[in-house]
């Protein structure tokens, strides 16, 4: 009964997180990432297409950065789910971590970290509760066998050197710590010392979209289906570029569109980005190379298991790929594996293959942790990675033959909690025209023309 009255409390909370607070002066009520006005306008300065964590960071940091501007900024946040049903960022585990493989990855995570942790100074509204995200600092806890434990090794050296707070522990130590865990098979293990753990992603999305729009930025519901482009016709094929002057949004359930003019595009799209650049009104010949970021449906389960690790339960990746970290305080975990290219579930719906977790999860949680072999399945919900199928990491900047499209997708798992570092990266580049808090110029398109992968080895 405790786990149904914290289910019908979240329900609540989100209940009141969609409703206008008194003296708003907003009559009705609004579902999130919608505007009062159902329609968009019919113009903006920017055009921010996809209302995930990402859209709604990069919205936020445009306004903060854009300083004390006679006429602001008009921002234009377009989001087709606007009850985020489909939404990779609200379906995710909500894990942070400073333990990548990536330079860029790292200080990402870092700088999110730092962000999470003032996030009220940040993303706070007069007049409005506190930000509580539901921060749980346990850390993430990686696995090598053997045959990995080198190359372990050499990432948290490369951590350590990002001023990362990581141990290596052997199996005696990781025994010691954690002595529901069969450690036989395992070499040595990685576990994160700070800013590591888990929050509630509906929490971080809803306060980057209050404050986005206590900052003046507006939102609608819809879907870019089309663009209307300049182009040049006076440069050879290969030189060819163009500038989008319309987006066109669809109204849901409607014939309708609605042209809205821009001087800046945003794909923020997560797993439909790479779909985005098939648009009416794009000529193929100016969407090369190809953005290479495609849905890929992962299965999150839920389960009992009242002797199980405990408060002491880390987020810990295993050696097989399984993956799974506690929720709650009473016996209840969750976790999932990402399967092999050949197995690749349907992406077309969120359906849940219940046989994945008996056949291929659960054999592998219970040879790591042996009280999972009595656990209970409670839940199961399915969510999408904007996965990118070329090095699984996030592509950044402007594209190089639509000169007024930038990108910010394809994250492969981890957009949630670099979203505060994307946003703050990619309105640098528009506003200032460079990075400046951080450099992630190794993250643009330039890998992909040049067919140079940055692979991360951390992906889970």
């Amino acid at each position: 009964m405790p786990e149904l009255g914290q289910t019908l409390e979240r329900m609540l909370q989100t209940l009141r997180d969609q409703l206008p607070s008194s003296g708003s002066g907003r009559r009705g009520w609004i579902p999130p990432g919608t505007h009062p006005d159902p329609r968009p306008p019919d113009e903006a300065d920017v055009v921010v297409v996809g209302g995930g964590v990402v859209g709604w960071s990069v919205a936020y940091w445009l306004k903060v950065l854009e300083g004390r501007r006679r006429h602001g900024m008009k921002v234009l946040v377009v989001e087709r789910d606007p009850m985020y049903s489909r939404a990779s960022t609200v379906l995710s585990a909500g894990g942070i971590r400073q333990q990548f493989s990536l330079p860029e990855n790292i200080q990402m995570s870092r700088f999110s970290a730092s962000f999470l942790r003032d996030i009220n100074e940040h993303l706070g509204v007069p007049n409005e509760p506190p930000i509580d995200i539901q921060f749980q600092p346990s850390g993430y806890l990686f696995l090598a066998s053997p045959q990995n434990a080198a190359d372990l090794e050499a990432t948290v050296k490369l951590q350590r050197d990002e001023g990362v707070q990581v141990t290596l522990l052997s199996p005696t130590q990781l025994k010691t710590k954690f002595p529901w865990m069969n450690t036989e098979d395992v070499a040595v293990a990685a576990y994160g010392l700070e800013d590591e753990g888990w929050f509630d992603p509906w929490t971080l999305l809803n306060a980057f979209r209050r404050k986005a729009i206590s900052l003046g930025v507006q939102s609608c519901s819809g879907e870019v289906r089309a663009f209307v482009i300049s182009a040049s016709h006076t440069m050879t094929p290969a030189q060819l570029s163009a500038r989008i002057k319309y987006v066109h949004v669809h109204m849901p359930d409607s014939l309708e569109y609605q042209p809205v003019a821009c001087a800046i595009v945003i794909n923020a799209a997560g797993a439909w980005a790479g779909k985005l650049l098939e648009a009416d009104g794009l000529p193929r010949v100016l969407c090369r190379p190809t953005l290479p970021i495609q849905p890929r449906k992962r299965y999150v389960f839920t389960w009992h298991c009242p002797n199980g690790p405990g408060l002491s339960c880390p987020f810990l990746i295993d050696t097989s790929g399984a993956y799974f970290r506690r929720d709650g305080f009473d016996g209840n975990y969750l976790g999932g594996m990402s399967p092999p290219e050949e197995e690749e579930p349907d992406p077309s719906d969120l359906s849940v293959d219940h046989n994945y977790f008996q056949e291929k999860i659960w054999p592998r949680l219970a040879r790591r942790v042996p009280a999972f072999e009595s656990l209970r399945v409670r839940g199961s919900w399915a969510g999408y990675y904007d996965y990118n199928t070329f090095d699984q990491n996030g592509v950044l900047g402007p594209h190089p033959r639509l000169e007024n499209m930038f990108l910010a997708a394809g994250f492969s798992g981890h957009g949630l909690q670099h979203a505060p570092a994307t946003g703050r990266a990619v309105a640098e580049l528009l506003i200032k025209g460079r990075y400046e808090t951080l450099d992630l110029q190794r993250l643009g398109w330039g890998r992909l023309v040049d067919g140079e992968p940055l692979k991360e080895h951390s992906v889970i």
